[in-house]
Protein backbone atom coordinates (compact mmCIF):
# COMPACT_ATOMS: atom_id res chain seq x y z
CA UNK A 1 0.00 0.00 0.00
CA UNK A 2 1.42 3.39 -1.35
CA UNK A 3 1.68 5.38 1.87
CA UNK A 4 1.88 8.76 0.57
CA UNK A 5 -1.45 8.25 -1.67
CA UNK A 6 -3.35 6.69 1.91
CA UNK A 7 -1.13 8.07 4.71
CA UNK A 8 -3.51 7.53 7.21
CA UNK A 9 -7.18 5.76 5.86
CA UNK A 10 -5.84 2.90 7.70
CA UNK A 11 -9.35 2.27 9.94
CA UNK A 12 -10.37 -1.64 10.61
CA UNK A 13 -13.20 -1.19 8.06
CA UNK A 14 -10.68 -0.71 5.18
CA UNK A 15 -8.50 -2.90 6.07
CA UNK A 16 -10.92 -5.48 6.69
CA UNK A 17 -11.99 -4.28 3.35
CA UNK A 18 -8.75 -4.69 1.24
CA UNK A 19 -8.01 -8.18 3.17
CA UNK A 20 -11.00 -9.13 1.85
CA UNK A 21 -10.46 -8.48 -1.94
CA UNK A 22 -6.84 -9.59 -1.87
CA UNK A 23 -7.73 -13.15 -0.76
CA UNK A 24 -9.90 -13.11 -3.78
CA UNK A 25 -7.14 -11.69 -5.72
CA UNK A 26 -4.92 -14.55 -4.65
CA UNK A 27 -7.62 -17.19 -5.76
CA UNK A 28 -8.87 -15.77 -8.90
CA UNK A 29 -7.83 -17.36 -12.83
CA UNK A 30 -8.37 -15.34 -15.47
CA UNK A 31 -11.38 -13.04 -15.84
CA UNK A 32 -15.00 -14.83 -16.87
CA UNK A 33 -12.50 -17.79 -16.09
CA UNK A 34 -16.00 -20.17 -16.47
CA UNK A 35 -17.55 -18.36 -19.11
CA UNK A 36 -17.12 -19.75 -23.04
CA UNK A 37 -13.51 -18.86 -24.82
CA UNK A 38 -14.17 -15.82 -27.44
CA UNK A 39 -15.90 -13.13 -25.23
CA UNK A 40 -15.13 -10.11 -22.89
CA UNK A 41 -17.61 -8.76 -20.21
CA UNK A 42 -18.10 -5.47 -19.26
CA UNK A 43 -19.86 -5.03 -16.20
CA UNK A 44 -22.26 -1.33 -16.30
CA UNK A 45 -24.54 0.72 -14.07
CA UNK A 46 -27.69 0.36 -14.94
CA UNK A 47 -28.86 3.45 -16.14
CA UNK A 48 -30.23 5.57 -19.67
CA UNK A 49 -26.98 5.79 -20.86
CA UNK A 50 -26.71 1.79 -21.12
CA UNK A 51 -28.09 2.45 -24.75
CA UNK A 52 -25.27 4.52 -25.78
CA UNK A 53 -23.24 1.81 -24.66
CA UNK A 54 -24.97 -1.03 -25.99
CA UNK A 55 -24.62 0.55 -29.43
CA UNK A 56 -21.42 0.88 -28.78
CA UNK A 57 -21.02 -2.87 -28.73
CA UNK A 58 -22.90 -3.78 -31.34
CA UNK A 59 -20.67 -2.35 -33.39
CA UNK A 60 -17.68 -3.22 -32.18
CA UNK A 61 -19.10 -6.79 -32.49
CA UNK A 62 -19.46 -6.28 -36.27
CA UNK A 63 -15.87 -6.68 -36.73
CA UNK A 64 -14.18 -8.41 -33.75
CA UNK A 65 -13.75 -11.77 -33.26
CA UNK A 66 -13.56 -12.29 -29.81
CA UNK A 67 -17.59 -10.22 -28.76
CA UNK A 68 -18.18 -8.19 -26.21
CA UNK A 69 -21.28 -8.88 -23.29
CA UNK A 70 -22.33 -6.12 -21.55
CA UNK A 71 -24.02 -7.03 -18.37
CA UNK A 72 -25.97 -3.82 -16.74
CA UNK A 73 -25.83 -4.44 -12.66
CA UNK A 74 -28.35 -2.73 -10.85
CA UNK A 75 -27.85 1.34 -10.32
CA UNK A 76 -27.38 3.07 -7.16
CA UNK A 77 -25.68 1.56 -4.11
CA UNK A 78 -26.14 -1.76 -5.28
CA UNK A 79 -24.01 -1.52 -8.26
CA UNK A 80 -20.96 -1.09 -5.86
CA UNK A 81 -22.26 -3.86 -4.05
CA UNK A 82 -23.05 -6.31 -6.59
CA UNK A 83 -19.60 -5.21 -8.43
CA UNK A 84 -17.15 -6.16 -5.08
CA UNK A 85 -19.12 -9.77 -4.97
CA UNK A 86 -18.22 -10.51 -8.00
CA UNK A 87 -14.01 -8.25 -8.28
CA UNK A 88 -11.04 -11.14 -7.95
CA UNK A 89 -13.54 -14.74 -8.75
CA UNK A 90 -14.00 -16.30 -12.01
CA UNK A 91 -17.43 -14.36 -12.83
CA UNK A 92 -15.01 -11.06 -12.87
CA UNK A 93 -15.72 -8.60 -15.78
CA UNK A 94 -12.42 -8.08 -17.91
CA UNK A 95 -13.91 -4.56 -17.77
CA UNK A 96 -16.01 -2.57 -15.05
CA UNK A 97 -17.45 0.76 -14.93
CA UNK A 98 -16.23 3.00 -11.98
CA UNK A 99 -16.10 6.43 -10.66
CA UNK A 100 -12.62 7.02 -10.61
CA UNK A 101 -10.61 7.45 -7.52
CA UNK A 102 -11.80 5.99 -4.56
CA UNK A 103 -13.83 3.57 -5.84
CA UNK A 104 -10.66 2.00 -7.42
CA UNK A 105 -8.48 2.03 -4.97
CA UNK A 106 -9.30 -1.30 -3.08
CA UNK A 107 -9.00 -3.24 -6.43
CA UNK A 108 -5.53 -1.02 -7.20
CA UNK A 109 -4.25 -2.49 -3.61
CA UNK A 110 -5.45 -6.09 -4.29
CA UNK A 111 -3.53 -5.89 -7.83
CA UNK A 112 -7.00 -6.64 -9.52
CA UNK A 113 -6.56 -3.95 -11.83
CA UNK A 114 -4.01 -3.49 -15.08
CA UNK A 115 -2.63 -0.32 -15.47
CA UNK A 116 -3.37 1.14 -18.97
CA UNK A 117 0.43 2.42 -19.33
CA UNK A 118 1.20 -0.10 -21.82
CA UNK A 119 -2.25 0.74 -23.91
CA UNK A 120 -1.58 3.92 -23.61
CA UNK A 121 1.68 3.47 -25.17
CA UNK A 122 0.34 1.63 -27.94
CA UNK A 123 -2.24 4.12 -28.86
CA UNK A 124 -1.71 7.42 -27.29
CA UNK A 125 -4.94 9.10 -27.66
CA UNK A 126 -6.17 6.93 -25.12
CA UNK A 127 -4.93 9.55 -23.20
CA UNK A 128 -4.86 12.24 -25.01
CA UNK A 129 -7.94 12.32 -26.55
CA UNK A 130 -9.24 13.51 -23.32
CA UNK A 131 -9.69 16.84 -21.16
CA UNK A 132 -6.40 16.40 -19.28
CA UNK A 133 -8.58 17.33 -16.00
CA UNK A 134 -11.30 14.99 -16.58
CA UNK A 135 -8.62 11.49 -17.41
CA UNK A 136 -6.74 12.65 -14.30
CA UNK A 137 -9.95 11.72 -12.47
CA UNK A 138 -9.05 7.73 -12.46
CA UNK A 139 -5.22 7.77 -11.77
CA UNK A 140 -3.50 6.62 -8.62
CA UNK A 141 0.25 7.19 -7.45
CA UNK A 142 0.26 8.83 -11.18
CA UNK A 143 -0.78 5.16 -12.69
CA UNK A 144 -3.66 5.44 -15.59
CA UNK A 145 -6.60 2.70 -14.17
CA UNK A 146 -9.04 3.99 -16.05
CA UNK A 147 -10.43 5.64 -19.64
CA UNK A 148 -13.31 7.94 -19.33
CA UNK A 149 -16.77 6.21 -21.14
CA UNK A 150 -19.40 8.56 -19.78
CA UNK A 151 -19.96 12.38 -20.53
CA UNK A 152 -18.56 15.19 -18.07
CA UNK A 153 -21.02 15.14 -14.84
CA UNK A 154 -20.64 18.72 -12.91
CA UNK A 155 -23.48 19.13 -10.12
CA UNK A 156 -25.02 22.47 -10.71
CA UNK A 157 -28.74 24.43 -10.03
CA UNK A 158 -32.21 23.32 -12.36
CA UNK A 159 -35.06 25.71 -12.32
CA UNK A 160 -38.03 26.05 -13.32
CA UNK A 161 -38.51 29.11 -14.95
CA UNK A 162 -42.52 29.09 -15.18
CA UNK A 163 -42.62 29.24 -11.24
CA UNK A 164 -39.46 31.86 -11.13
CA UNK A 165 -41.34 34.14 -13.63
CA UNK A 166 -44.31 33.56 -11.11
CA UNK A 167 -42.99 34.67 -8.04
CA UNK A 168 -40.87 37.47 -9.83
CA UNK A 169 -37.78 36.21 -9.67
CA UNK A 170 -34.61 36.21 -11.60
CA UNK A 171 -31.91 33.20 -10.77
CA UNK A 172 -30.32 33.88 -7.62
CA UNK A 173 -26.72 34.48 -7.93
CA UNK A 174 -25.81 34.55 -4.46
CA UNK A 175 -26.32 32.70 -1.34
CA UNK A 176 -28.28 35.61 0.29
CA UNK A 177 -30.59 35.80 -2.82
CA UNK A 178 -31.67 32.33 -2.18
CA UNK A 179 -32.47 32.70 1.09
CA UNK A 180 -34.83 35.82 0.08
CA UNK A 181 -36.25 33.71 -2.81
CA UNK A 182 -37.02 30.64 -0.92
CA UNK A 183 -38.73 32.49 1.58
CA UNK A 184 -40.98 34.21 -0.97
CA UNK A 185 -41.61 30.76 -2.22
CA UNK A 186 -42.93 29.50 1.22
CA UNK A 187 -45.19 32.17 1.70
CA UNK A 188 -46.68 31.49 -2.07
CA UNK A 189 -47.15 27.86 -1.22
CA UNK A 190 -44.33 26.17 -3.19
CA UNK A 191 -40.97 24.21 -2.00
CA UNK A 192 -38.63 26.36 -2.87
CA UNK A 193 -35.94 23.28 -3.76
CA UNK A 194 -36.82 19.72 -4.89
CA UNK A 195 -34.55 17.44 -3.16
CA UNK A 196 -34.59 13.45 -3.80
CA UNK A 197 -33.78 12.45 -0.18
CA UNK A 198 -34.50 8.87 -0.37
CA UNK A 199 -31.25 8.63 -2.21
CA UNK A 200 -29.13 10.30 0.03
CA UNK A 201 -26.61 11.10 -2.59
CA UNK A 202 -28.71 14.08 -3.82
CA UNK A 203 -28.30 15.20 -0.02
CA UNK A 204 -24.83 15.02 -0.11
CA UNK A 205 -24.50 17.73 -2.87
CA UNK A 206 -26.12 20.54 -0.54
CA UNK A 207 -23.10 19.32 1.41
CA UNK A 208 -20.29 19.47 -1.04
CA UNK A 209 -20.93 22.93 -2.74
CA UNK A 210 -21.18 24.82 0.65
CA UNK A 211 -18.12 23.73 2.37
CA UNK A 212 -16.65 24.54 -1.00
CA UNK A 213 -18.19 27.82 -1.05
CA UNK A 214 -17.36 29.00 2.46
CA UNK A 215 -14.33 26.65 3.26
CA UNK A 216 -12.93 26.69 -0.49
CA UNK A 217 -11.92 23.48 -1.66
CA UNK A 218 -8.50 22.74 0.17
CA UNK A 219 -10.55 21.66 3.61
CA UNK A 220 -11.99 18.87 1.65
CA UNK A 221 -8.67 17.95 -0.14
CA UNK A 222 -7.31 17.38 3.49
CA UNK A 223 -9.50 15.49 4.90
CA UNK A 224 -9.63 13.04 1.93
CA UNK A 225 -5.67 12.51 2.91
CA UNK A 226 -6.72 11.79 6.15
CA UNK A 227 -6.26 15.00 8.07
CA UNK A 228 -9.38 14.81 10.27
CA UNK A 229 -8.96 17.99 12.33
CA UNK A 230 -10.14 20.34 9.33
CA UNK A 231 -13.60 19.04 10.02
CA UNK A 232 -13.42 21.12 13.67
CA UNK A 233 -12.45 24.06 11.78
CA UNK A 234 -14.45 27.29 11.76
CA UNK A 235 -15.34 27.16 8.24
CA UNK A 236 -16.65 23.61 8.83
CA UNK A 237 -19.04 25.25 11.48
CA UNK A 238 -19.93 27.82 9.25
CA UNK A 239 -20.87 25.97 6.36
CA UNK A 240 -23.16 23.22 8.63
CA UNK A 241 -24.32 26.24 10.47
CA UNK A 242 -25.65 27.82 6.67
CA UNK A 243 -27.42 24.54 5.73
CA UNK A 244 -29.18 24.07 8.83
CA UNK A 245 -30.54 27.34 8.70
CA UNK A 246 -31.31 26.92 5.31
CA UNK A 247 -33.64 23.46 6.05
CA UNK A 248 -35.22 24.80 8.90
CA UNK A 249 -36.70 27.65 6.90
CA UNK A 250 -38.56 25.07 4.96
CA UNK A 251 -36.38 25.25 1.88
CA UNK A 252 -37.06 21.31 1.03
CA UNK A 253 -40.61 20.90 2.37
CA UNK A 254 -41.26 18.32 4.99
CA UNK A 255 -41.12 15.04 2.90
CA UNK A 256 -38.14 15.27 0.81
CA UNK A 257 -36.73 12.54 3.06
CA UNK A 258 -39.15 10.11 1.17
CA UNK A 259 -38.63 11.84 -2.01
CA UNK A 260 -36.47 10.16 -4.82
CA UNK A 261 -34.55 11.67 -7.44
CA UNK A 262 -33.79 7.82 -9.30
CA UNK A 263 -37.54 7.26 -8.94
CA UNK A 264 -38.26 10.25 -10.19
CA UNK A 265 -40.26 11.93 -7.72
CA UNK A 266 -37.65 15.07 -7.35
CA UNK A 267 -37.70 15.48 -11.31
CA UNK A 268 -41.66 15.43 -11.41
CA UNK A 269 -42.36 18.18 -8.18
CA UNK A 270 -39.93 20.50 -10.77
CA UNK A 271 -42.12 19.81 -14.12
CA UNK A 272 -45.41 20.43 -11.77
CA UNK A 273 -44.53 23.78 -10.95
CA UNK A 274 -44.36 22.57 -6.87
CA UNK A 275 -40.60 23.04 -6.71
CA UNK A 276 -38.46 25.68 -7.95
CA UNK A 277 -35.01 24.94 -7.97
CA UNK A 278 -33.37 21.49 -7.94
CA UNK A 279 -29.34 20.71 -7.28
CA UNK A 280 -28.21 18.19 -9.24
CA UNK A 281 -25.80 16.37 -11.99
CA UNK A 282 -26.04 17.63 -15.80
CA UNK A 283 -27.56 14.04 -16.33
CA UNK A 284 -31.02 15.37 -14.90
CA UNK A 285 -31.39 17.78 -18.31
CA UNK A 286 -31.44 13.88 -19.59
CA UNK A 287 -34.06 12.75 -17.55
CA UNK A 288 -36.11 15.42 -18.08
CA UNK A 289 -36.07 15.17 -21.37
CA UNK A 290 -37.23 11.72 -21.31
CA UNK A 291 -39.93 12.40 -18.44
CA UNK A 292 -41.56 15.43 -20.63
CA UNK A 293 -39.50 17.20 -23.83
CA UNK A 294 -41.33 20.37 -24.19
CA UNK A 295 -41.31 20.96 -20.00
CA UNK A 296 -37.16 20.44 -20.89
CA UNK A 297 -37.42 22.88 -24.20
CA UNK A 298 -39.35 25.70 -22.63
CA UNK A 299 -39.38 25.86 -18.98
CA UNK A 300 -36.00 23.95 -17.64
CA UNK A 301 -33.26 26.55 -16.44
CA UNK A 302 -30.07 25.91 -15.65
CA UNK A 303 -27.61 28.16 -13.56
CA UNK A 304 -24.39 27.99 -11.77
CA UNK A 305 -24.52 27.58 -7.60
CA UNK A 306 -24.60 30.71 -5.73
CA UNK A 307 -21.53 32.50 -4.47
CA UNK A 308 -21.44 32.77 -1.34
CA UNK A 309 -20.11 36.26 0.22
CA UNK A 310 -17.19 36.33 2.42
CA UNK A 311 -16.34 32.51 1.47
CA UNK A 312 -12.89 30.89 0.66
CA UNK A 313 -14.40 28.86 -2.18
CA UNK A 314 -14.44 30.76 -5.69
CA UNK A 315 -17.72 30.93 -7.11
CA UNK A 316 -16.36 29.00 -10.21
CA UNK A 317 -15.52 25.57 -8.44
CA UNK A 318 -18.13 22.98 -9.21
CA UNK A 319 -18.21 19.89 -7.52
CA UNK A 320 -19.50 16.25 -9.30
CA UNK A 321 -17.98 13.28 -11.06
CA UNK A 322 -15.53 14.40 -14.00
CA UNK A 323 -16.67 11.78 -15.52
CA UNK A 324 -16.82 7.67 -15.56
CA UNK A 325 -14.17 5.52 -15.95
CA UNK A 326 -13.78 1.61 -17.85
CA UNK A 327 -11.04 -0.17 -15.96
CA UNK A 328 -9.25 -3.74 -16.74
CA UNK A 329 -8.89 -6.24 -14.73
CA UNK A 330 -5.10 -7.67 -15.16
CA UNK A 331 -6.31 -11.15 -15.49
CA UNK A 332 -8.39 -10.61 -19.03
CA UNK A 333 -7.73 -13.26 -21.46
CA UNK A 334 -7.79 -11.11 -24.39
CA UNK A 335 -6.15 -7.98 -23.27
CA UNK A 336 -6.06 -6.36 -27.23
CA UNK A 337 -9.42 -6.99 -27.54
CA UNK A 338 -10.07 -4.63 -24.72
CA UNK A 339 -7.78 -2.47 -25.75
CA UNK A 340 -9.68 -2.28 -29.25
CA UNK A 341 -12.42 -2.01 -27.53
CA UNK A 342 -11.23 1.49 -25.48
CA UNK A 343 -10.65 3.06 -28.48
CA UNK A 344 -13.99 3.37 -29.61
CA UNK A 345 -14.76 5.82 -26.15
CA UNK A 346 -12.99 8.76 -27.99
CA UNK A 347 -14.66 7.85 -31.09
CA UNK A 348 -16.95 10.29 -33.33
CA UNK A 349 -19.92 8.56 -32.72
CA UNK A 350 -19.74 7.93 -28.91
CA UNK A 351 -18.96 11.73 -28.42
CA UNK A 352 -22.41 12.24 -30.77
CA UNK A 353 -24.42 9.69 -29.00
CA UNK A 354 -23.55 11.30 -25.99
CA UNK A 355 -24.64 14.65 -27.79
CA UNK A 356 -27.76 13.70 -28.86
CA UNK A 357 -28.60 13.29 -24.80
CA UNK A 358 -27.54 16.45 -23.95
CA UNK A 359 -24.24 14.99 -22.45
CA UNK A 360 -20.87 16.55 -22.69
CA UNK A 361 -18.03 14.28 -24.01
CA UNK A 362 -14.57 14.22 -21.75
CA UNK A 363 -13.06 14.04 -25.39
CA UNK A 364 -10.65 17.49 -25.93
CA UNK A 365 -13.16 17.68 -29.37
CA UNK A 366 -15.64 18.52 -27.38
CA UNK A 367 -16.09 22.14 -27.76
CA UNK A 368 -16.43 22.13 -31.66
CA UNK A 369 -19.12 19.37 -31.52
CA UNK A 370 -21.38 21.32 -29.20
CA UNK A 371 -23.59 23.17 -32.22
CA UNK A 372 -24.03 19.02 -33.28
CA UNK A 373 -25.78 18.23 -29.90
CA UNK A 374 -29.65 18.03 -29.50
CA UNK A 375 -29.61 20.69 -27.01
CA UNK A 376 -26.53 22.88 -27.38
CA UNK A 377 -27.49 25.56 -25.01
CA UNK A 378 -27.39 22.72 -21.95
CA UNK A 379 -24.54 21.71 -23.17
CA UNK A 380 -22.39 25.12 -24.22
CA UNK A 381 -23.67 26.10 -20.78
CA UNK A 382 -21.63 22.88 -18.69
CA UNK A 383 -18.74 23.10 -21.14
CA UNK A 384 -18.43 26.83 -20.18
CA UNK A 385 -18.74 25.85 -16.27
CA UNK A 386 -16.76 23.31 -16.80
CA UNK A 387 -13.94 24.42 -18.67
CA UNK A 388 -13.57 27.85 -16.62
CA UNK A 389 -13.89 26.27 -13.21
CA UNK A 390 -10.64 27.30 -10.84
CA UNK A 391 -11.94 23.40 -8.97
CA UNK A 392 -14.08 20.77 -9.90
CA UNK A 393 -14.44 18.49 -6.68
CA UNK A 394 -15.04 15.00 -6.86
CA UNK A 395 -18.17 13.87 -5.06
CA UNK A 396 -17.11 13.00 -1.39
CA UNK A 397 -18.73 9.43 -1.77
CA UNK A 398 -16.14 8.88 -4.68
CA UNK A 399 -13.54 10.51 -3.15
CA UNK A 400 -13.45 8.16 0.01
CA UNK A 401 -12.88 4.64 -0.52
CA UNK A 402 -16.22 2.73 -1.26
CA UNK A 403 -16.46 1.07 1.77
CA UNK A 404 -16.77 4.73 3.28
CA UNK A 405 -19.94 5.71 1.34
CA UNK A 406 -22.44 4.25 3.32
CA UNK A 407 -21.25 6.14 6.11
CA UNK A 408 -21.33 9.19 4.72
CA UNK A 409 -24.81 8.96 3.18
CA UNK A 410 -26.16 8.08 6.45
CA UNK A 411 -24.41 11.20 8.09
CA UNK A 412 -25.91 13.61 5.68
CA UNK A 413 -29.13 12.25 5.80
CA UNK A 414 -29.32 12.78 9.75
CA UNK A 415 -28.16 16.06 9.53
CA UNK A 416 -31.05 16.67 7.08
CA UNK A 417 -33.87 15.21 9.31
CA UNK A 418 -32.02 16.52 12.48
CA UNK A 419 -30.88 13.19 13.89
CA UNK A 420 -27.42 14.61 13.91
CA UNK A 421 -26.66 18.15 15.15
CA UNK A 422 -23.40 20.15 13.72
CA UNK A 423 -20.96 18.46 16.41
CA UNK A 424 -22.53 14.65 15.42
CA UNK A 425 -21.88 14.79 11.63
CA UNK A 426 -18.00 16.45 12.28
CA UNK A 427 -17.25 13.33 15.05
CA UNK A 428 -18.72 11.12 12.03
CA UNK A 429 -16.55 12.78 9.33
CA UNK A 430 -13.66 12.81 11.23
CA UNK A 431 -14.18 8.69 12.00
CA UNK A 432 -13.43 8.39 8.26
Amino acid sequence: MNSTRRRVRLGSGIIATAAAVALLAGCAGPAGGDRPEGEIHIAVYGSGDVSIEQDTVDRFNETSDVKVILDPLPGGDNYQQKLRTIMGTNSAPDIFFNFGSGSIEEYVDAGLLMPLTEFIEKDPQLESAFLPSVFDGARLDGVPYGIPMRPVQPVFMFYNKDVLAEAGMEPPQTWEELLTDVDILINMGITPIALGGADKWPTLTWFQYMYDRVAGPQLIKDAVAGDTSVWDSDESHQALSELRDLIDRGAFGDSFDSVSFVGGGSGQLMREGRAAFELQGSWNYGSQLTADPDFTANSLGFMPFPAFDGGEGDPGNIVGNPSNYYSVLQATRYPDTVRDFLKLMYSPEVAQAQLATGGLPATTTAAELIPESAAPEFVQFTYDLVAAAPNFQLSWDQAYPTAKATTIHNAVEDFFTGRLDADGFIAVMKSL
